[in-house]
């Protein structure tokens, strides 16, 4: 908590800029930001705690109606004044209970698991690649690419749908860039209109922070051009899905020094992995389809992890509890030159929260543990037959939800983690969604049967 005096500088500095109002946006437990708006004059309470919710209104955070409320308490140490309207100040918050930080919100358990990694002198970088795709929404609900010359059988990196599509790209790029989060990269990707954007990696809970935020902007910026955004993963049965892949390391807390990087000169399996990093691999691994379940939390993540699919290619999302070097067929994967591993089953639906306070602890286990992922998969997975994926003792992700799910709800680490009650409400929403999902009738099913039968 910020002192009195903390709390007043930030004040004045913000009314110098121009800003009216806050916005403490804690989330949900699938990572949907809920606040209410506090007029400037007002921050000092805020900060303190005076913003009561009623928890049985929001998903996830496990109240009854009779319950007493939850309060938010802004972090003040990231505040985005937002760009398209300079009035309004934007903070990530986390939710409290009768005085404490409420163990049923993401951002509070990241903070948890943060604090067990720091007693063993480790601090975790993240960078997530944010895949998005750039959509028009017809009377009918349907979504089609509003470029009709975004076309190509192979889209990645065209320069002209990239250049069609240059307003919309341009907003984000240069917010990402004026809020310093230091944009390296952004193109055209493997979809028709899906674009790809790059930028810094950070802490683990800034960067959470970060993607919560990206989502909010880039479908403002959409909206302004008459379209909308969507991280959706799989908006098209034929075309790319939408990940939101995790890049990890683990640092020092003292130096800063990333921990997983080496020569590949010194490493005996010569991909630039220390054995710290190796052995955070295999904890990965261990929970994997566990942790598929927070990376990939929707009915419509398993339409992304398919080899092909109803694509006329392979579909470069993972299928596959595996790891390997610069190899995307893997779950996870080693980039070229090293010093991190790469979580490629996380998609566009993830609560960047929930999922990397569950990797970070799987990741810990294998640290503490010395566990050993064995040797790294370079070949094309997707084209290997089961008897080799067998002899190799590779196992398939989960291939629904509620396989996903099954798989959270037997994996122990997931309450030791979270603890019962976040765990079990996971369960309860997700369960529901499969549910509600298994018990529609969709148009393709009405096609294929009705006249069948």
């Amino acid at each position: 908590m910020k002192s009195k005096a903390e709390v007043a500088r930030i004040q004045q500095e913000l009314k110098d800029k121009g800003v009216k109002y806050c916005i403490g946006a804690y989330v949900d437990i699938h990572g949907m930001q809920k606040a209410k708006v506090v007029p400037l004059d007002h921050l000092p309470q805020m900060a303190a705690g005076s913003e009561r919710y009623t928890g049985y209104a929001l998903d996830g955070l496990g109240q009854e109606p009779n319950d007493d409320e939850l309060t938010s308490v802004p972090d003040l140490d990231h505040i985005i004044q937002l760009p398209w309207e300079p009035k309004i100040a934007w903070m990530p918050a986390d939710n409290h209970f009768q005085g404490k930080p409420y163990a049923l919100n993401t951002r509070v358990a990241l903070k948890n698991q943060l604090a067990k990694a720091a007693e063993m002198g480790y601090g975790m970088n993240l960078g997530i690649e944010c895949e998005i795709y750039l959509l028009k929404e017809e009377t009918d609900g349907s979504l089609s690419v509003p470029n009709p010359e975004d076309n190509l059988a192979k889209p990645c990196y065209d320069v002209r749908g990239f250049v069609a599509s240059f307003a919309w790209l341009d907003k984000v790029a240069s917010c990402i860039n004026n809020l310093g989060w230091d944009l390296y990269s952004f193109d055209h990707e493997d979809g028709h209109s899906q674009f790809e954007f790059d930028f810094n990696y950070a802490d683990a809970l800034t960067t959470c922070d970060r993607l919560t935020f990206f989502r909010f902007m880039a479908k403002h910026y959409a909206r302004e051009e008459g379209l909308i955004a969507t991280m959706m993963p799989k908006p098209f049965a034929d075309k790319t899905g939408t990940g939101a892949h995790f890049n990890m390391s683990l640092y020092d807390l003292e130096t800063g020094k990333n921990l997983f990087a080496c020569d590949p000169e010194d490493d005996p399996r010569g991909i630039g992995l220390t054995p710290l990093g190796y052995h955070f691999i295999a904890g990965i691994l261990k929970h994997g389809r566990a942790l598929c379940a927070v990376f990939a939390p929707t009915v419509n993540s398993y339409k992304r992890l398919v080899r092909r699919g109803a694509m006329n290619y392979f579909s470069w999302a993972p299928v596959f509890n595996s790891y390997g070097s610069n190899n995307r067929t893997n779950s996870v994967r080693v980039p070229a030159g090293g010093g991190r591993c790469e979580s490629r089953n996380a998609d566009g639906s993830v609560n960047p929260y929930l999922a990397a306070t569950l990797v970070l602890a799987a990741g810990l286990e294998g640290v503490r543990e010395a566990m050993n992922p064995g040797e790294p998969n370079e070949d094309n997975l997707y084209a290997i037959s089961d008897a080799e994926r067998s002899a190799r003792g590779i196992e398939f992700l989960p291939q629904t939800l509620q396989e996903a799910v099954t798989a959270f709800a037997e994996d122990p680490l997931v309450e030791q983690v979270l603890g019962k009650a976040l765990r079990d409400e996971f369960i309860k929403y997700k369960t529901a969604e499969w549910e509600a999902y298994h018990l529609s009738v969709s148009q393709w099913e009405i096609k294929r049967y009705s006249q069948m039968f």
